[in-house]
């Protein structure tokens, strides 16, 4: 039954974005596919292996991302008249992010790291698609109804990631994954033996044992991560939306907000705030400051006097780093420290991070998506990325400021603020791999480098 409904769902998904992709040229629809697909897509990869027990079967619902994608830049290509009169101004971001490739593309054939060629490939496939993704936001060409139909997507899912954790708290009392045979598949891709007290991951629990859900997400952290693109569209039609409407989005928004107490992931609580305080002070809504003040206060007086001992303790360990999960962290940061402080060049690629393609055996650090890329392409690497994340977020608050066109001050305000509220999980995660939130923010910050330089240049033709 529940192969049947994976099935159906992605067979409908298919039909629906590959009409607009092959027959009509609308290469900009990936994005529309990849929305309604990432969320799902660990869901949809255990269902798969766990019904059919194919690794072959399994593969193609893997690589349907990658099908779609590549089947996007063709549409592109096939259907843009004059290819080589295409004009693209190239902003900083723009070169930003081609250096940054570029250096990837130099160490996958550099002979460095004890990793096979073909497990460099693989990650370097990863970082591409990034790459991708944002070109396909520097070439969107969306209308009104399109972007919208793009947000209604956004809150769709968090509403129903929400709904979805209820119905593991409320009424089955088990996580969605123990359904799904995710442990199966969990070990037969990623090699990852079953752990915990649910029969599943660590991940799936707090230090005290008690349940983290992550819905239909990969995991806890990606839910905790992905939610917080919901609210900030739920927020952005809040503040600029006729009152009628005010209803659905502030659901939206609190939806978002009970699936965060869900996840109990502590570095999201900590993201999700410091959005909140910096959406108040740059965008000028201070109204939201005294709102994230209440929530902050609420919260706190709710672990010194309601909550349990083991959540109070789980909170103070955190904050004090006695925590066994906050001293792994700082573990792997200093094996990290260490390793690109003797390599300041870096190690080459595959040699860490999470992703599947990096060893165990290899592996150095992993849970700091900045330590990530400094270990593996040196102290260049990783100042290529934080220079890119900071003029991504400078470039998406002028162009929320500036930009006339409601729909692209919107994409620009989402793309800012969940860049930034993604600032912590980067420092205790791979957390480019969280390819919903990733790719989708990635897509957004290209659309508005298109509208800067449409602004900039006051033409519509140099994009």
């Amino acid at each position: 039954m529940l192969l049947l409904s994976v099935i159906m769902y992605v067979a409908a998904l298919l039909y629906f974005t590959l009409d607009k992709i092959i027959f009509k040229g609308k290469s900009e629809w990936t994005i529309i596919f990849l929305c309604l697909y990432m969320p799902f897509y660990t869901l949809i990869l255990s269902i798969v292996y766990s019904a059919t027990e194919s690794t072959a079967v399994m593969a193609f619902f893997q690589y349907l991302k990658e099908i779609v994608i590549s089947l996007g830049l063709i549409s592109f290509l096939l259907y843009q008249k004059d290819i080589f009169g295409y004009a693209i101004r190239l902003n900083v971001v723009d070169k930003l992010f081609i250096a940054f490739l570029s250096l990837f593309t130099l160490y996958l054939f550099l002979p460095l790291g004890e990793a096979t060629f073909f497990n460099k490939l693989f990650y370097f496939k990863n970082t591409l698609i990034l790459g991708i993704i944002y070109f396909f936001g520097r070439i969107a060409d969306f209308s009104k109804n399109q972007l919208h139909l793009l947000f209604k997507c956004i809150m769709a899912i968090s509403i129903a990631a929400f709904v979805v954790n209820v119905i593991e708290a409320g009424i089955l009392h088990r996580h969605l994954q123990t359904y799904t045979g995710y442990a199966e598949y969990n070990y037969a891709v990623n090699n990852q033996e079953v752990s915990g007290n649910y029969g599943l991951t660590w991940t799936f629990e707090t230090q005290s044992t008690s349940k983290r859900l992550a819905s239909f997400f990969a995991d806890p952290l990606e839910l905790a991560s992905s939610i917080m693109l919901g609210f900030a569209v739920g927020l952005i039609f809040y503040l600029t939306s006729e009152r009628k409407d005010y209803f659905l989005y502030a659901v939206v928004m609190l939806c978002s907000t009970a699936s965060l107490f869900f996840s109990s992931s502590r570095a999201a609580f900590a993201a999700f705030f410091f959005m909140l305080f910096y959406i108040a002070i740059v965008f000028r809504l201070y109204k939201l400051i005294i709102a994230g003040a209440s929530l902050l206060g609420s919260f706190i007086l709710y672990v010194l006097f309601l909550s349990s001992d083991d959540f109070y303790y789980f909170v103070v360990d955190t904050i004090t780093f006695q925590n066994a999960s906050s001293v792994g962290h700082v573990i792997e940061w200093l094996e990290a420290l260490d390793s690109m402080i003797a390599n300041p060049m870096g190690i080459g690629l595959a040699m860490s991070g999470n992703v599947a393609s990096v060893t165990d055996e290899l592996r150095i650090g992993g849970e700091n998506q900045f330590l990530i890329f400094g270990v593996q392409l040196g102290f260049l690497g990783m100042f290529l990325y934080i220079l890119l994340l900071a003029c991504a977020i400078v470039i998406s608050i002028r162009v929320f400021r500036l930009s006339p066109d409601t729909n692209a001050a919107r994409i620009a305000f989402v793309a800012a603020s969940v860049k930034v509220g993604m600032l912590l999980p980067l420092f205790t995660a791979n957390a480019e791999l969280y390819m919903y939130v990733s790719w989708i923010t990635w897509w957004m910050v290209g659309y508005s480098v298109k509208e800067y330089n449409k602004i900039k240049y006051a033409s519509t033709l140099l994009l």
